[in-house]
């Protein structure tokens, strides 16, 4: 399946990513047309990609290929109502969190709806999304979703919806712990007395030079840390104080917490 046409409900930051991926991988400005009420957002989104802005539903949503949910969870069930006589033909992508599949198909008419949990590196092309396709979705129609979805990064299929609030935990959430890590490498660097441009620099390269470097290696995270952590070593004093103050229960614990947080938003609002 290929897609000629495609709205997007909503037009905030996650919206903008995917329709600046789209015109520059070579998409048509007017075939992407973007519902959006607020003026500042529709304007922004016109002077960068050249995109048709309304802000309500019209007819021409009649005959669009895909309908992609970006608003507020909150917003959904009233933003869903004027849309919804014109798009029950429309294959339905969601990239809001917390709404589940059942309700978008109660509330758009359509029984193809796929769920995409993105991340904010989305923005820059570097994220990825977790995706999960009822089963009325054909195959072809999975490919579309991937290739509609492939300037904002990686994808990774997940067998069933519940599975989207691990993801959630995970990689939906999952740059804020790296920002919170970063975060802690500063503050300590400048504890130990370096400037804080210093201890960004260093911190920030080191961040990403390791995640370049697991991507890279055949070994598992716990092989690398053991090559760098020799016996009596300043690393390994560092690993374990980490250790004793049970920093990877903690992050279990954590992740723990925003999984039952994204399936408490589900039940408040998805259904």
């Amino acid at each position: 399946m290929t897609l000629s046409s495609v709205v997007f409900v909503g037009g905030g930051n996650m919206a903008g990513a995917l329709v600046g991926g789209l015109v520059r991988s070579g998409w048509a400005p007017e075939a992407i047309r973007v519902i959006e009420p607020e003026p500042a957002r529709r304007a922004a989104l016109e002077a960068s990609f050249g995109v048709r802005t309304l802000d309500q539903v019209d007819r021409t949503l009649v005959g669009v290929d895909c309908v992609v949910w970006a608003v507020k969870p909150q917003l959904f069930q009233a933003a869903a109502v004027p849309c919804a006589p014109h798009i029950a033909g429309a294959l339905q992508l969601s990239v809001m969190a917390g709404i589940r599949s059942d309700a978008i198909v109660h509330a758009t008419g359509s029984d193809r709806v796929v769920r995409a949990m993105p991340n904010t590196p989305a923005l820059i092309g570097e994220g990825i999304s977790g995706l999960y396709a009822r089963p009325a979705v054909s195959l072809d129609e999975c490919a579309a979703v991937e290739r509609l979805l492939a300037p904002t990064g990686e994808t990774l299929w997940v067998e069933r919806e519940e599975q989207l609030d691990a993801v959630t935990a995970l990689s939906g959430s999952g740059p804020a712990y790296v920002f919170y890590v970063l975060e802690a490498l500063i503050d300590a660097g400048v504890a130990l007395g370096l400037s804080a441009a210093q201890s960004r620099q260093l911190a920030l390269a080191t961040l990403a030079g390791a995640t370049s470097l697991a991507r890279s290696a055949d070994e598992p995270p716990e092989v690398l840390r053991q090559r760098v952590t020799s016996k009596g070593g300043t690393t390994h004093s560092a690993i374990t104080v980490l250790d004793a103050e049970g920093v990877k229960a903690t992050f279990v614990r954590a992740l723990t917490a925003a999984k039952q947080r994204a399936t408490e938003l589900g039940d408040e609002f998805g259904r």
